[in-house]
């Protein structure tokens, strides 16, 4: 490959249940010569307490994203010419920041956020599983989606509308790139 020719390394940004998985998958279908990595796929080292860690300032620096990184610098010597991101933390990371070229925050409203997550991660749980998920979101769980929109969100190079299908979300993307 090319030494001067680079790939086009896109994060995808959103909440959970923002669309991340779904758009990154559908964007990789229809970029020419791109690879995908998928944050979910690792199991990575964080803060055991979300609570406290946005209590303390909520520095994603915290996370040990040694895996993802090292995957990513492979991808990056072969002749992709775009590689798409399902990554949380947009240019919020001091170790992915200078990877990425182009951040998309996919701006779900909190109510679909939560009900897509809630079909995804529940669907074989009890009454009360799903009542005690939903119990811990409004007491404390909703303050990490809200820190995600205050610091994720502005950090990002374009916001598209996440309640939007994802065919149209992936056109607006495309038209940006």
């Amino acid at each position: 490959m090319d030494e001067a020719k680079k790939p086009i390394v896109i994060a995808i940004a959103s909440i959970s249940g923002g669309g991340k998985t779904t758009i990154t998958k559908k964007l990789n279908e229809r970029l020419p010569n791109s690879k995908a990595l998928y944050f979910d796929e690792y199991d990575l080292e964080g803060p055991e307490n979300v609570i406290g860690w946005l209590n303390r300032g909520n520095d994603y620096n915290e996370w040990n994203l040694s895996p993802f990184v090292k995957d990513l610098e492979k991808l990056l010597t072969e002749p992709f010419d775009y590689i798409v991101l399902d990554f949380p933390f947009s240019y919020r990371h001091a170790d992915m920041h200078s990877f990425i070229s182009f951040s998309v925050f996919i701006d779900t409203p909190l109510d679909i956020a939560f009900a897509r997550r809630t079909i995804r991660d529940f669907q074989h749980s009890s009454t009360e599983e799903i009542m005690e998920a939903m119990k811990h979101y409004t007491s404390q769980g909703r303050r990490g989606y809200l820190e995600m929109l205050s610091t994720i969100k502005p950090s990002a190079d374009f916001v598209v509308d996440g309640s939007q299908s994802a065919a149209r979300i992936v056109s607006l993307i495309l038209e940006q790139i």
